[in-house]
Formats: C-alpha cells, sequence, structure tokens
C-alpha cells in the first residue's frame, strides 16, 4: 500500500513575511512525520524549495513534477524520490492531482491561485472529493475568501463552493484536519 500523498501548492518565491517561509518548513517537515509522501512543483526555489528540503530532512518521500520550460527557471530539484519532467503546465497539473490523497495550499501567486481554482472547479463539477485545505498564514488568504463570499454572495457559484475547501491557521492545525480527512 502506498503512502498517502500530500500535493501542496505554494510560492517559488519565499514572500515578505518570514513566517511563509517558517510555515512551508514546518509543513515539509510534518507530512514526513506522518509518513506522507509530498507531491509538488519539483521546483528548489521559495516556498516550494523550502516544503521540499524540509521534508527530505525529516527522511519524507517526495515526489515532484515540473514542465521542462521551468527546469531551469524553478531550479529543478533533482535529488528528489521521483522527479518527473513533463511538456507542459497543464500536464504538471494533472500528474500532481492524479498523484495526491490531499491539497493544502500555502501562500503563493499566481501560479498557486491558478492551481488552487483548478481543483475549486474539478471539485464544483464533481470530478473529485478530495480535501484542499488553506493554510492561512497571518491571513494571507483571508482577501481570497472574501472574494470567493463575493463570487457566491452575486450569485456566479453555489454557496456549496465553501465546502470544497477548508482555511486552517497554520501547519499544526493543517496535519490535525488531514489527519481526519485522511482516516
Amino acid at each position: 500500500m502506498r503512502p498517502k500523498s500530500i500535493c501542496v501548492y505554494c510560492g517559488s518565491r519565499t514572500g515578505a513575511d518570514p513566517a511563509y517561509l517558517a510555515e512551508a518548513e514546518a509543513l515539509g517537515a510534518a507530512l514526513a512525520e506522518e509518513g506522507w509522501r509530498l507531491v509538488y512543483g519539483a521546483g528548489d526555489v521559495g516556498l516550494m524549495g523550502a516544503v521540499a528540503r524540509s521534508a527530505q530532512a525529516a527522511g519524507g518521500e517526495t515526489f515532484g513534477v515540473i514542465p521542462n520550460h521551468l527546469v531551469a527557471w524553478e531550479v529543478g530539484k533533482t535529488d528528489l524520490t521521483s522527479y518527473v519532467v513533463t511538456e507542459t503546465m497543464h500536464e504538471r497539473k494533472k500528474v500532481m492531482f492524479m498523484n495526491c490523497d490531499a491539497v493544502v495550499v500555502l501562500p503563493g501567486g499566481a501560479g498557486s491561485l491558478d492551481e488552487l481554482f483548478e481543483v475549486l472547479t474539478w471539485r464544483q463539477l464533481g470530478l473529485h472529493e478530495k480535501p484542499v485545505f488553506l493554510v492561512n498564514t497571518n491571513g494571507y488568504w483571508d482577501p481570497l475568501m472574501q472574494l470567493l463570499h463575493h463570487v457566491t454572495d452575486q450569485g456566479f457559484a453555489a454557496a456549496s463552493l465553501h465546502d470544497f475547501y477548508t482555511a486552517v491557521p497554520d501547519t499544526a492545525a493543517a496535519r490535525a484536519a488531514l489527519r481526519r480527512a485522511l482516516s
């Protein structure tokens, strides 16, 4: 039986708040301590690299997926347990999602938002039931959640959209929520 796998979407930069980096490092270690495999974008920069290095340092299994055109830019981390190079971003996202049991989203930029919105859309369409957790470090995701409420309040999505993700304040809460969701 393969270990449970957690897909982590996060920034290829570390962001302005040092808490983002600390949370990424804590998440990587927590995944390894739980015996869960990290599935992520295979970069060795920003929060992505921090999560992976932390998971590796704690003895965790790592599965990275990176499109060919980002290998140099995101510094493809080839020392992972599994390292997959895809042709396109779409293929990257598909492989990452197909190889996970749950999704955790740390702070990030447009790429992380793209990944999050894709899995939320797939859930809205009934294509999966995997849990999605937003690690809301220092309120990072508050504006996004306000926007999602605006979307539903204005009638562009059903209120059930809010059932497709769970915001947690930190890695400790994400870890506890993942334990419940994966048991």
